[in-house]
Parts: structure tokens; sequence; C-alpha cells
């Protein structure tokens, strides 16, 4: 076992500005539009007021906490409310054709933040661009000027729900400049768990059904982008689905090839396929190669399906600052998961696979993981289920309590 500790990249985290500090972010046009909208805007999120909002924008607090949490690089997801939205960008519809205007402009005001942000501890953020689908220029325009401002986090790519009739599904033919773009710039495409759900009108259950749900959601970003064809025509794309493990994907994978064989033979049961010509390769070859996982705050269970999609494509994430993440308790979430987990495949999955894909320099990083000092041998150390934080609000950990 190696004395060298593991440099630690959480390949998901949340920041965004304040509100009120957006506006200066803003092209001057929409100015007095936001101060209008600002007046009547009501914070959806109450309870976050205080010390865990200011962990989204406060840089000094933010890069104490996690060094703190062992965690010495972060990738970084939006999370507070941009200028003209309701919600938080990753849980936000696509705009509608009225909103698009005014959506599109807070969605840049925060590109122009991240970028300032990520710019104050370049070596340890790796910030993630935002774009929309409703109008592919614009889309391209907002790509090509991220890959600009070094925002090598790549793109978050919106997954456009059922319900989204104004928004083509990703699987369309019209989005191939954008697909060209994202290639030629080298930018990851990033989806996020809470992408792509319905609206549940407010029922009783509607949040726990939003929960229980979100993983059936998201993962049709990664089956429309497979069977749609988008990797065989831009094989140098990189894909990654955050907060979702990957226990699911190899049987997702099976599913896939097995629609694939009745596919390519040129029916499914009584459905031509012969006008809808089948992928040249098996859909789990493009998930092998062009796919990555997002293992945030995982159990053992959520690390299973390592083998089978590459142990270098899975990445661990704390969540910070998010409730059900495992800040500040990383360490326990890695003796939970990693214990008897060879110590190759723990380096890989704690930061050298976030180094690969985000293009973090692992050496800027080997001072700060040496002041932390998580080694090897701290994680082989199990975390018994009486041992988990008894104030730990992590999904995890309230998981293996209920098992108990």
């Amino acid at each position: 076992m190696s004395n060298d500790p593991f440099i630690v990249i959480t390949a998901d985290t949340h920041a965004g500005a304040s509100i009120d500090a957006y506006r200066e972010y803003l092209d001057p046009q929409y100015q007095a539009d936001f101060d209008a909208w600002r007046g009547s805007y009501k914070n959806p999120s109450k309870k976050h007021v205080g010390s865990k909002k200011s962990k989204n924008w406060d840089s000094a607090e933010r890069l104490a906490d996690l060094l703190s949490d062992g965690v010495v690089g972060e990738v970084i997801f939006p999370n507070t409310v941009p200028p003209f939205y309701a919600a938080a960008f990753h849980i936000s519809p696509p705009p509608a054709p009225g909103q698009y205007e005014h959506q599109l402009a807070g969605m840049r005001a925060h590109n122009r933040w991240l970028a300032d942000f990520c710019a104050e501890a370049p070596e340890r953020r790796a910030g993630i661009g935002l774009i929309h689908l409703n109008n592919i220029d614009d889309a391209i325009a907002d790509v090509e000027w991220i890959a600009r401002h070094n925002l090598r986090g790549g793109v978050l790519l919106p997954l456009p729900s059922p319900s989204d009739v104004h928004i083509k599904p990703l699987n369309h033919p019209d989005y191939d400049r954008l697909w060209a773009a994202i290639q030629d710039c080298d930018l990851v495409m990033n989806q996020h768990s809470g992408q792509g759900s319905p609206t549940y009108e407010g029922g009783q259950g509607s949040s726990a059904l939003w929960a229980m749900e979100m993983s059936f959601f998201i993962q049709r970003g990664y089956t429309h982008l497979i069977m749609g064809g988008v990797f065989e025509r831009f094989p140098k794309l990189r894909y990654i689905l955050t907060e979702s493990g990957c226990a699911w994907a190899p049987k997702l994978m099976q599913q896939m090839d097995g629609m694939y064989m009745a596919w390519k033979a040129g029916y499914i049961g009584e459905i031509d396929t012969s006008k809808d010509p089948a992928l040249k390769e098996p859909p789990s070859f493009y998930a092998k190669r062009n796919c990555w996982y997002g293992a945030s705050f995982p159990s053992v269970a959520d690390i299973k399906g390592r083998d089978a999609v590459g142990v270098d494509r899975v990445l661990w994430g704390n969540d910070y600052p998010h409730y059900e993440g495992c800040y500040p308790y990383s360490r326990e979430n890695m003796r939970f998961a990693f214990a008897d987990i060879d110590e190759k495949e723990v380096r890989m999955m704690l930061g050298e696979n976030a180094a690969k894909l985000y293009n973090f320099d692992l050496a800027a990083l080997q001072a700060l993981a040496r002041e932390v000092n998580i080694t090897p041998a701290d994680v082989a150390v199990p975390l018994p289920l009486e041992d988990i934080p008894a104030d730990s609000t992590c999904i995890t950990f309230q998981r293996a309590r209920f098992m108990l």
C-alpha cells in the first residue's frame, strides 16, 4: 500500500452568484428589466439563506470548506437562481418561446460570473458553462464563448422532457451543427441528475416522485445520444452523466444492445425499421468509448458497474454544498464506498479520472493533497454502519441507516 496521499477532485459541486451580484454581469440592455423582475422575486428556498447560501459564491469560504473535506479540485455545476428564472438552471425546464430572450440573458450572466469565479482559483476549479437548445446559432455562439473563456468543465447540455414540445429531442439531426461545435472546441458534454423530468403539478407525493423517477428521466439523455447516432457521427465527443452512479449502466447497455439486434435486422416485432438505419456498432460500443459516469457520494452498490463501463470512466463527487451530498463527511463516504477496493482503482475514481476528463494539472494539486493527507491506509478502514455521522443528511448514509 502506497503512502502517497490521494489527489481528491470532486466531479460534482454547485455554485452561482447571489441574485443581486448577477446584475453587473447582464448585458446593460436587460438591467432595467432585471430591476423590475428583482422587485417581484421571492426566494424559493428561504431555508438556505445564511451560511449555506454564501457557500455558492464566497470563494474563500468555499476553498476552505473543500480543503477541510479533503478535496483539492472541483467541477462546478450551477446552483443559484439566475436572472429571470424561477428556479436553478439545472432543474428548470427549457424556456418557453416567450421566456427565451430574457432567460438567455440570465444564463449568459451566469457564464460570465462563473468565468470570473473560476479565474480566482484556476488550478482548483473547472466550471461548466450553460447553453440553451432553443436556437442552435445562439447555442453554438455560447459553446465558442465557453471555450474561449476557459470554462474547462465544458457545457451543461439541456435535456428536454417529453412535455417540452417546443424543443427537439436530442437525437434530432438539427443538432449536428451543435455537436460539431462542441467536438471542435474539445468540450465535455455534461448532464446532471434532475434534468429532463416532467412537472408533477403539486399533488401528494410530487417531491418523492420527482426524486424517485429522476434516474429514469436523466438516463434518456444517455440513450438518445447513443441510439441517435450522435457519438457515431462525432466520435470525439465526451459525455458524462453526473450524480447517477454507474451500477445502472451495464443493464441499460444490455437493453440497448438487445434492441439494436432487432433494429439491425430491419424490424422490431411488426415495426419496420428499414428506413431507420441501425448504428454501425452496438450501442454499448459508443457507451464505452464516449461516456463517463459521475458517481456522487457513492455506496459500494453505486459503483458496482465500474468493471463493465471501465473503472477509468467513473468519477467521485461530494455534491458540495447540497444537503444530500457527503460534505462535510467525504472522508467517511470514501471509507464507506472504497474500503475494499484496490488502491489503484480508488486513486483513479477519486481524482485521476476527473483530472484527465476535465484537464486538471495533478502536479499543481500535489502540495494541497499532501496538506490534507488522505492516504490509502485511511480510506481502507471500513466504516461500520453505526459510525455513520449522526447529523449527516447524505442520501447514501440515510439509506444505509434505513437498512440497520
